[in-house]
């Protein structure tokens, strides 16, 4: 049997992975939306592996039997895209602009980095409708909402709102019980798309990882990320790299949140935009990669 999905309103609901463990660490255990009405299915991200995809399929199928017309990405990132063939050719991949283009450069990419896991065939699917700002999509009677919240998690994200039910996927701009991840976005840009997703007034909230919650979600992670700024004002002024600042950093009332060596990468892009560059100006991805499983003490957990 495939394991269920957990109902948030009518019509609308979650697939969180059945082997998420709040007391464990690992990066790309995802979560995946349902939307259903009148026979018609939306799918809000597809997962890391063909497995889990597959298993996502078989749990909307005793859910909303027919086939899913529509696959909505919140970003470009392989945990919420690699599993984007299985849906297809049924399903219209549907991506923020950025996001396309982001998907299409990262390729495969990122199964590499943890190469002892069974990804299985994958094979990239982009976007074949993109949008720039906003985007309405029927599901039956149901009306879903896709809003680009300008630079955040990543260049491309997207939200997914469903106004008459109040859910709102924040994907990975939001967190719930994992530690914010910039390191491809922006500090100040997801403080300025969180303040955005507060105005729409969101009963439920629904993570790119973790469980779903209410708008307390976005309290979290708006103090992580001021934090985070005051962190790095006072390593620039001190002259020290977010390696060593992370390594000397107490995390307080942030020692819970699931994958903590994130503070190195989130520390990168804190420098960068306190000194002055651009807001999601490039940085070395790998090497920061390399110094957050030095802070970990090791290979990062990948529980895909």
């Amino acid at each position: 049997m495939p394991q269920p999905l957990l109902t948030l309103a009518e019509g609308v609901h979650v697939h969180v992975p059945a082997d998420l463990d709040p007391a464990r660490a690992g990066w790309c255990l995802s979560n995946s939306g349902v939307i259903a009405d009148g026979g018609e299915v939306l799918v809000v991200d597809t997962g890391a592996t063909e497995r889990r995809a597959r298993a996502l399929r078989a749990a909307v199928a005793a859910v909303a039997p027919g086939p899913v017309s529509t696959v909505v990405n919140t970003h470009f990132h392989g945990d919420h895209t690699f599993g984007n063939f299985v849906f297809r050719p049924e399903a219209t991949i549907v991506q923020h602009e950025g996001a396309r283009a982001e998907a299409e450069f990262a390729g495969l990419h990122m199964s590499g980095l943890w190469p002892e896991v069974e990804w299985g065939a994958l094979s990239v699917s982009l976007g074949g409708v993109t949008f720039r700002d906003t985007m309405t999509v029927h599901v039956g009677e149901l009306r879903v909402e896709l809003v680009h919240p300008g630079l955040a998690h990543t260049g491309g994200d997207a939200v997914v709102w469903v106004p008459e039910r109040s859910v709102l996927f924040t994907g990975d701009v939001v967190m719930s019980g994992a530690t914010p991840f910039c390191l491809m976005g922006s500090i100040s840009g997801s403080l300025r798309a969180v303040e955005l997703l507060r105005g729409l007034g969101a009963r439920t909230l629904v993570s790119g990882h973790g469980q779903p919650g209410g708008p307390e979600l976005f309290d979290v992670t708006e103090s992580y990320l001021r934090w985070v700024q005051g962190l790095a004002a006072d390593g620039v002024r001190r002259g020290i790299e977010p390696l060593a600042l992370a390594r000397e950093t107490d995390l307080g009332e942030f020692a819970g949140l699931q994958d903590p060596e994130r503070l190195v990468g989130n520390l990168h892009r804190a420098y960068a935009e306190e000194r002055g560059l651009p807001e999601g100006a490039a940085l070395d991805v790998v090497s920061v990669f390399y110094e957050m499983a030095e802070l970990h003490g090791g290979p990062l957990t990948c529980l895909a």
